[in-house]
């Protein structure tokens, strides 16, 4: 083992001076850097420095105060690059996998330099043997990268969260790599990157659509999986993390460990400058070390037991909620601690505005049971930095009663799969989803309501990462996954899609047209909607995935922004529609309905058959028809501005007809308004008929449409 002793070149060595235990991670403060890690059952933890030449220099970290191992190295600069090795029981009975052989990342590392290379190094057992026998002793310095040292000097200049109101929010999903890796304003050099995401042809664009928030798939540093490299796969979508804190050094065109922090800072500087909040796409619930054999890269040797859910009655094997191999214990305080301070140096540091949880159930998860007032929670909801950012919850898991929607905290907002659901089935001719639509475009309040939640609650969404696009959405029945070479076993089976009468690419115009008016009907229910909407980036451009629904392995042309081949009408109308949405308060309420009585004559909404008679219980439940017709009342809106003053709006009606034959309509008596102008027809909606009608005139909805008028006098 080290002594307490370094050389540092040149025939000189310097003492390790004490340090600080906290902050935990590697802190350079000009002169030089204080390390600490955390590990309850380390018997001593060496700090290993590695040179230019990949040369290793160790020392003994000198101090121990409780489960911090800290130690300060004077001349130690920002770039140096490091790791550890845990001296402590490999007692894999007792759940402990140490093992001083393996070099581990630091869990509070804010970059990473160098790739995995799999093989027996990285593994702490023999590879085919026993995973819970002897360890392996095959050293693993030059097998995983290394954490480096960073300066937080950054210029911010006058950079301001934009703090867009939630009922003001329009959030837009995309992949860093993907979304301008094909872009072709944007130079080949950094195309794929942080700084190609700043470009300003793409801001341009999200500013014309109109998003006010990116919400970023995974960017904290990840490994891919050595199964999918063997197969020439990657792991694409980034759920496998390895460190909270380091943004993903791929992603960077910057070479240099360091400058990709800066370019990350870069990125939310500019977006910022737009107007455009920056969520992040976190996985907290596990990391890519994986079960009992699985590798050992960070957490797993620092203390396997405290880090991780191990299985009662035999630590041997672990609990496994997320289909990952592992669940991070939220019941450990040092894992707890790790979360809230990657959490709040995202939002300090790197000045992110937000963050989607994924599968948040399992961060719920106290002993087996899913609790909404666990621990992690209540840490969420005191923390003046977290508290006060937009927190979003993927509300399920893959364990037993993790399927928890609706049931997080005040705090929180949730993307809606209800609502997914429940359009989905309804565009595609399901009948019996009429009373399940209302509910959902209402802002779903038997989900939010009764908790003192708002309709912003429910971030709505039709599409997402998981899934089909929206071209693709209206073009397969089935899923067509063949390329993840898991012979389309993988992905979901029920999709609650429908092809329009072919499968797939097709030269039918008739079939062609009716895919083109089945994602306006998508995308303006999404828009007109109460709670948040999401879109899925590229959607608007008609972007395909040749129907596969699980693309989470492949990075080329099937799952890159097609941009050469956008639709531009579908570009035009989705902005036209975020537009909408943007200039009407009516489509985008802070309360819920019903929250005031109308002071009017007209109610804050009205369910309508198509003979303008208000719906029964029976036409709700027959199933009859499925054509409804929807009164929004902007007179009616209860809830002031962010000044008290009354907020005020246009009325509007709103056609639906999911079905395959036109349905004639009676438009609403004068009580709602003694006239109408179409606003947008997702049948015609380049040629909007121009006349107005009056109360109670005659309009034909076509098959499959959606019709939105607004009131004139």
């Amino acid at each position: 083992m080290a002594r307490n002793l370094l050389n540092v070149g040149r025939g000189t060595s310097v003492k390790v001076w004490p340090g600080q235990p906290l902050p935990l991670g590697a802190t350079f403060d000009g002169l030089g850097t204080c390390f600490s890690v955390a590990s309850d059952v380390a018997d001593a933890v060496e700090l290993c420095l590695f040179d230019k030449a990949g040369g290793e220099s160790r020392v003994i970290l000198p101090e121990r105060s409780g489960a911090y191992w800290h130690g300060y190295l004077p001349g130690i600069e920002a770039g140096q690059r490091y790791g550890y090795r845990v001296h402590g029981p490999w007692d894999p009975e007792h759940g402990q996998r140490c093992n001083p052989a393996k070099l581990l990342i630091d869990p509070y590392a804010r970059a990473l330099d160098g790739d995995f290379r799999w093989g027996q190094a990285l593994f702490p057992h023999e590879l085919g043997g026993d995973p819970n026998g002897a360890p392996n002793g095959e050293d693993s310095a030059q097998s995983l990268p290394k954490s480096v040292v960073v300066s937080t000097l950054f210029d911010w200049g006058d950079d301001r969260p934009p703090r867009t109101p939630w009922n003001e929010t329009v959030m837009y999903e995309l992949h860093v790599r993907g979304f301008t890796k094909r872009h072709p304003d944007v130079p080949p050099e950094l195309r794929g990157t942080y700084a190609g995401l700043a470009h300003p042809a793409v801001i341009a664009h999200l500013a014309a659509l109109g998003v006010t928030a990116v919400e970023l798939m995974p960017i904290h540093a990840f490994a891919h999986d050595a199964h999918l490299i063997e197969r020439g796969l990657v792991n694409y979508w980034g759920y496998n993390t390895v460190c909270f804190m380091a943004p993903h050094s791929a992603y960077a065109a910057a070479e240099r460990p360091h400058q990709v922090v800066q370019e990350f800072k870069h990125l939310v500087k500019t977006l910022h400058a737009a107007g455009i909040e920056v969520i992040l796409d976190v996985v907290y619930n596990h990391t890519a070390e994986g079960n009992h054999q699985g590798p050992l890269l960070s957490l797993k040797g620092f203390d396997n037991a405290g880090y991780y859910r191990l299985v009662d009655g035999d630590p041997r094997y672990y609990m496994d909620y997320t289909g990952t191999g592992n669940s991070l214990n939220m019941r450990n305080p040092n894992v707890l601690q790790l979360i809230m301070d990657s959490l709040r140096y995202w939002v300090l540091e790197m000045h992110v505005d937000g963050f989607r949880f994924d599968l948040a159930a399992t961060l719920a998860r106290e002993l087996h049971d899913v609790d909404r007032l666990a621990v992690f929670f209540d840490l969420i909801q005191q923390d003046p930095v977290v508290s006060r950012v937009k927190l979003i919850a993927e509300p399920w898991d893959i364990g037993q009663g993790g399927y928890q929607i609706g049931n997080f905290p005040p705090l929180w907002s949730e993307w809606n799969g209800k609502y997914r659901d429940a359009v989905r089935d309804y565009w595609r001719g399901e009948r019996s989803t009429l009373g399940e639509l209302a509910g959902r475009i209402t802002g779903s309040s038997d989900l939010y309501g009764s908790s003192g939640r708002r309709p912003h609650a429910s971030i709505n969404f039709v599409t997402a990462h998981d899934g089909f696009t929206l071209h693709d959405l209206v073009s397969y029945n089935e899923k067509h996954n063949e390329a993840n070479g898991e012979d389309n076993r993988d992905g979901e089976s029920h999709n609650r899609s429908w092809n329009c009468g072919a499968e797939g690419p097709t030269d039918d115009p008739e079939v062609r047209a009716l895919r083109e008016r089945q994602k306006r009907n998508l995308l303006l229910t999404l828009l007109l909607s109460q709670g948040v909407p999401m879109l899925l980036g590229g959607d608007e451009l008609g972007r395909t995935q040749g129907g596969n629904n699980n693309a989470y392995c492949l990075d080329d042309e099937r799952t890159w922004v097609d941009w050469p081949g956008a639709d531009a009408e579908l570009l035009v109308f989705a902005r036209k529609l975020v537009e909408l949405r943007r200039n009407h308060p009516v489509f985008r309420r802070r309360g819920w309905f019903g929250d005031f009585p109308a002071t009017g004559p007209a109610p804050e909404i009205a369910w309508l058959r198509a003979d303008a008679e208000p719906m029964s219980q029976s036409d709700w439940t027959s199933g009859a028809s499925a054509a409804l017709g929807v009164f929004l009342n902007g007179d009616a809106l209860p809830h002031p501005d962010a000044r008290g003053e009354r907020v005020r709006d246009d009325s509007f009606y709103w056609i639906l007809n999911p079905g395959a034959e036109p349905v004639p309509f009676t438009l609403p008596p004068a009580l709602f308004g003694r006239a109408w102008l179409i606003e947008l027809d997702t049948s015609n909606w380049l040629r909007p008929e121009s006349q107005t009608f009056g109360a109670g005139a005659k309009l034909d909805a076509p098959a499959h449409s959606s019709i939105l008028l607004r009131r004139q006098d």
